[in-house]
């Protein structure tokens, strides 16, 4: 199923679907020092669907203040979930909802509850289950709402055409992997790290994806770009492009960058709700958010339990540590390590494969910043990365050895 992105539709209101609740200020004048929603958004996945609202401002939200309420007959109200907005205004914006219709979602309705709270309700056509979880920069609000019913028929579906379902990609440890998604980071307005001699990381990530795509290829993998020119896509896109391509591997590149002109070296992140100072330090830089809000995606991370995909995500990590290190090794003579570590990155928290991102050196630093200006050596990188992915969708459930989380104390980082 292609993802979807609906606008608001005026046959919305004539479906009776726009009362909200029974006190509504849509006509009051606004109170002083209130947020605004600026934008809503919903995606159309194979296996749920995704609303997102924008806000100009961050709220304070319990852990999921997110309330489910039954079907309501007598009223023409079908199953819903709602949950207020504190400290926002929406007034008269989105009085037609935004229509989804997909088989899970009747729509989104957004109305003013109190003088200084919106009200968000998602009709619902089925419903199995849901997460709530909010994002900084921009403020954002998410909820991804996952049917029964209907991941039952993409199951079924698949199953027929000899595939297997979104749901289960997780959980599958022996199968074979088909699509990869390159995740080029940074682009456009947004240059990413810049380095010795203007270097833009932005250019850097492009080169190398692109080559790792040309070698995936040759190895039969199917591949999807998240970008393959300088276009800037911001993080909930890149995921969005990566969850409708059904893809079975996440991989997304990125150089790194420091204060610290002599620190250099290759590190590759998986997702985990634990972490370390540094790793949260290039984990704001990724995300173009400051520390604290990193602070807060661990909470929400604690809170979903996102042990299952860490764990595949850290297989996957491991086999490309390994082939990426090893290969360099060979070509180049000992490398600077800082081996396999755990990181609160969106871009790998918003995918629901297993999900690697690869920081292929320092562009402040003198010898990375060489090595990563030479189509050679990126050439190389490439080769081994799929190298390891390939390895990855080959293994026989043998374990890979844990070296690359030490490897930072075995290494030479020269």
């Amino acid at each position: 199923m292609l993802m979807k992105a609906r606008s608001q539709r005026s046959m919305w209101a004539s479906r009776g679907l726009l009362a909200l609740v029974a006190f509504t200020l849509l006509g009051a004048e606004r109170p002083p020092g209130l947020g605004d929603v600026t934008e809503i958004r919903t995606w159309s996945y194979p296996d749920y669907t995704r609303v997102v609202v924008e806000l100009s401002r961050g709220i304070a939200l319990e852990e999921d203040p997110t309330v489910r309420l039954p079907a309501d007959e007598s009223a023409s109200r079908p199953e819903r979930l709602y949950i207020d907005l504190p400290e926002i205004w929406v007034g008269r914006r989105y009085a037609d909802g935004v229509p989804v219709g997909d088989g899970l979602l009747q729509g989104v309705r957004l109305g003013q509850n109190t003088k200084r709270t919106s009200r968000l309700v998602v009709d619902l056509e089925r419903y199995d289950s849901h997460r709530m979880f909010t994002l900084r920069s921009p403020d954002r609000v998410v909820i991804d709402i996952y049917g029964e019913a209907r991941k039952k028929a993409e199951a079924d579906s698949s199953v027929k055409k000899g595939g297997q379902s979104g749901t289960s990609r997780l959980s599958a440890q022996s199968r074979s992997m088909k699509t990869v998604v390159i995740d080029p980071g940074h682009g456009g307005k947004d240059p990413g790290a810049v380095g010795i001699g203007n270097v833009h990381e932005k250019d850097i990530n492009l080169k190398l994806g692109l080559l790792l795509a040309e070698r995936l290829r040759s190895r039969s993998f199917n591949v999807v770009m998240t970008r393959s020119d300088d276009s800037f896509i911001d993080l909930e896109t890149r995921t969005a492009i990566a969850e409708s391509a059904k893809g079975d591997i996440f991989v997304s590149i990125h150089v790194n960058a420091s204060e610290n002109k002599r620190l250099r070296g290759i590190e590759i992140y998986y997702l985990d709700e634990e972490h370390e100072r540094h790793n949260v330090e290039v984990a704001a830089r990724e995300n173009g958010v400051r520390p604290e809000d990193v602070d807060a995606l661990q909470q929400t991370l604690a809170r979903l339990r996102v042990a299952e995909a860490s764990k595949l995500s850290q297989s996957l990590a491991q086999y490309v540590h390994r082939d990426l290190t090893e290969g360099l090794t060979q070509t180049y003579g000992r490398v600077s390590d800082l081996g396999v570590k755990k990181g609160p990155f969106y871009v790998l928290f918003m995918s629901s494969m297993p999900a690697i991102l690869v920081e292929t050196g320092f562009l402040t630093n003198p010898k990375d910043a060489k090595l990563l200006s030479s189509k050679r050596y990126l050439d190389v990188m490439a080769a081994q990365i799929a190298s390891g992915l390939g390895h990855y969708r080959n293994r026989d459930g043998q374990r890979v050895s844990r070296t690359g989380e030490r490897a930072h104390a075995s290494r030479s980082r020269l």
